[in-house]
């Protein structure tokens, strides 16, 4: 049975305000392995989250999927909800389980948080990504908006403003690019309007490190329920390779 836990992100403000908290759940399973997802700017850990961690318990991970602070159960605005706020947040997200080593799934923005992690965690083992922000200009609509008006808001009522653009810019991709050493998957559907597939076929040039790259003919940004069990297959096939890997393996571009 999943379990909710609640985690801590930082001192009380006041004597009166408890410390702002995030909200994971973890799909335990028989096993060490661990793996942690990371939801996109918008989304939260509901819906396809929790069928991705059913599959890794099948996979033998004991799974946990979160809010990062402004989006779901977790406190916290929507609006401080930057780059380094989520990779604040999923460090004490990982911190609280305190595996010894662990995996990442990043979906979207959270594939930003994922990559970036990667990078500088030395527990992290292997990365996938499904459709990663991997460049700033994926933004550069909203960026405008923020420039010429303060902020951009979402049909949903939730905005940004210049701090979400003044951290993307202080964590740019080629951070990546100079530290990322573990295995990385990238998964991108062929007919993604959010986020340009061309992105993903770049990033994997630049990466210095074994490199999975899949196109999905005919899946968009949101993949369909047949093209999520696909990739999901491939994706925990290709982590199962990694735990099994032969030294001096290579990237691979398909």
């Amino acid at each position: 049975m999943p379990e909710r836990h609640v985690v801590p992100i930082g001192s009380a403000a006041t004597k009166t305000t408890a410390a702002p908290e995030l909200v994971a759940v973890c799909h335990e399973a028989e096993s060490d392995d661990w793996l942690f997802f990371c939801h996109g700017l918008r989304s939260n850990k509901s819906g396809s989250y929790e069928h991705r961690c059913r599959r890794a318990v099948e996979s033998g991970y004991n799974a946990v999927r979160f809010d990062s602070r402004g989006c779901g159960e977790s406190d916290g605005a929507f609006v401080e909800s930057t780059l380094e706020a989520r990779l604040i947040d999923l460090r004490h997200v990982v911190d609280h389980f305190d595996p010894g080593t662990y995996a990442l799934f990043g979906s979207s923005f959270g594939g930003a948080v994922a990559l970036h992690t990667a990078a500088m965690d030395e527990r992290v083992e292997a990365v996938v990504t499904r459709a990663p922000v991997t460049t700033a200009e994926t933004f550069d609509e909203y960026r405008g908006t923020v420039e010429r008006e303060g902020e951009a808001t979402f049909d949903t009522g939730e905005r940004i403003d210049h701090r979400f653009f003044d951290d993307l810019d202080r964590h740019p991709f080629s951070d990546v690019v100079g530290r990322l050493s573990v295995p990385t998957a990238i998964f991108h559907g062929g007919s993604d309007d959010v986020i340009d597939p061309a992105d993903s076929f770049d990033a994997a040039r630049r990466l210095e490190t074994d490199v999975l790259l899949e196109r999905f003919a005919g899946e968009s940004h949101r993949f369909s329920r047949a093209g999520e069990d696909r990739l999901l297959e491939r994706a925990f096939g290709w982590l199962e390779w990694v735990r099994r890997r032969p030294e001096g393996s290579g990237s691979t571009i398909r």
